[in-house]
């Protein structure tokens, strides 16, 4: 079954639209989107002589002014170092973890170093409740069960990984 294309009359075979665009409609929209603009120009002309007037800013900041003087922003700031600052820390939080010294001397507390404190709790042991307690002493109070966590005789997060690369970098050389 074959179908044939039909012109539509008067066309006699053009390939093309004969009607035009219409020019009255394209012109008042092209008016209308001068005008907007026109109007937006003026007023921000008119808001920003209003401001320049009623809010002065003052003389503009010269960086040759008053060299003396440093005004420093306000809190909080940025750090300068980051990679040193931590590094700082986490070398001082190494030193408190592994080593001795009083945490409050006139109560008499004192820190040891984590591999020490594991030695000692293996040693004597961890106190237990008396055996006329009411409530049953399970393993996890006794100190008898045997799970240990991760990275305690060091530190574990980023400082781990900052000292462990800073151990790795000092044995290369």
């Amino acid at each position: 079954m074959a179908i044939e294309h039909s012109a539509p009359q008067g066309s006699q075979g053009e390939r093309y639209e004969r009607r035009d665009a219409n020019v009255p409609a394209l012109l008042k929209i092209a008016l209308a989107l001068l005008a907007t603009i026109v109007v937006a120009m003026v007023s921000m002309y008119g808001m920003f002589h209003y401001f320049a007037k009623s809010q002065q800013l003052g003389p503009p900041a010269s960086p040759f002014e008053k060299e003396d003087v440093r005004v420093l922003p306000p809190q909080p700031r940025l750090q300068v170092q980051p990679k040193l600052d931590l590094k700082t820390y986490c070398e001082s939080q190494s030193k408190d973890l592994n080593s001795y010294g009083w945490v409050d001397e006139h109560n008499g507390v004192v820190r040891i170093p984590v591999d020490r404190a594991m030695d000692l709790i293996l040693s004597r042991g961890l106190p237990a409740r008396a055996a006329g307690s009411s409530s049953a002493v399970t393993a996890a109070d006794s100190g008898s069960g045997t799970s240990s966590s991760p990275g305690v005789s060091g530190l574990e997060g980023p400082c781990a990984y900052v000292l462990q690369k800073e151990s790795q970098h000092s044995e290369k050389e």
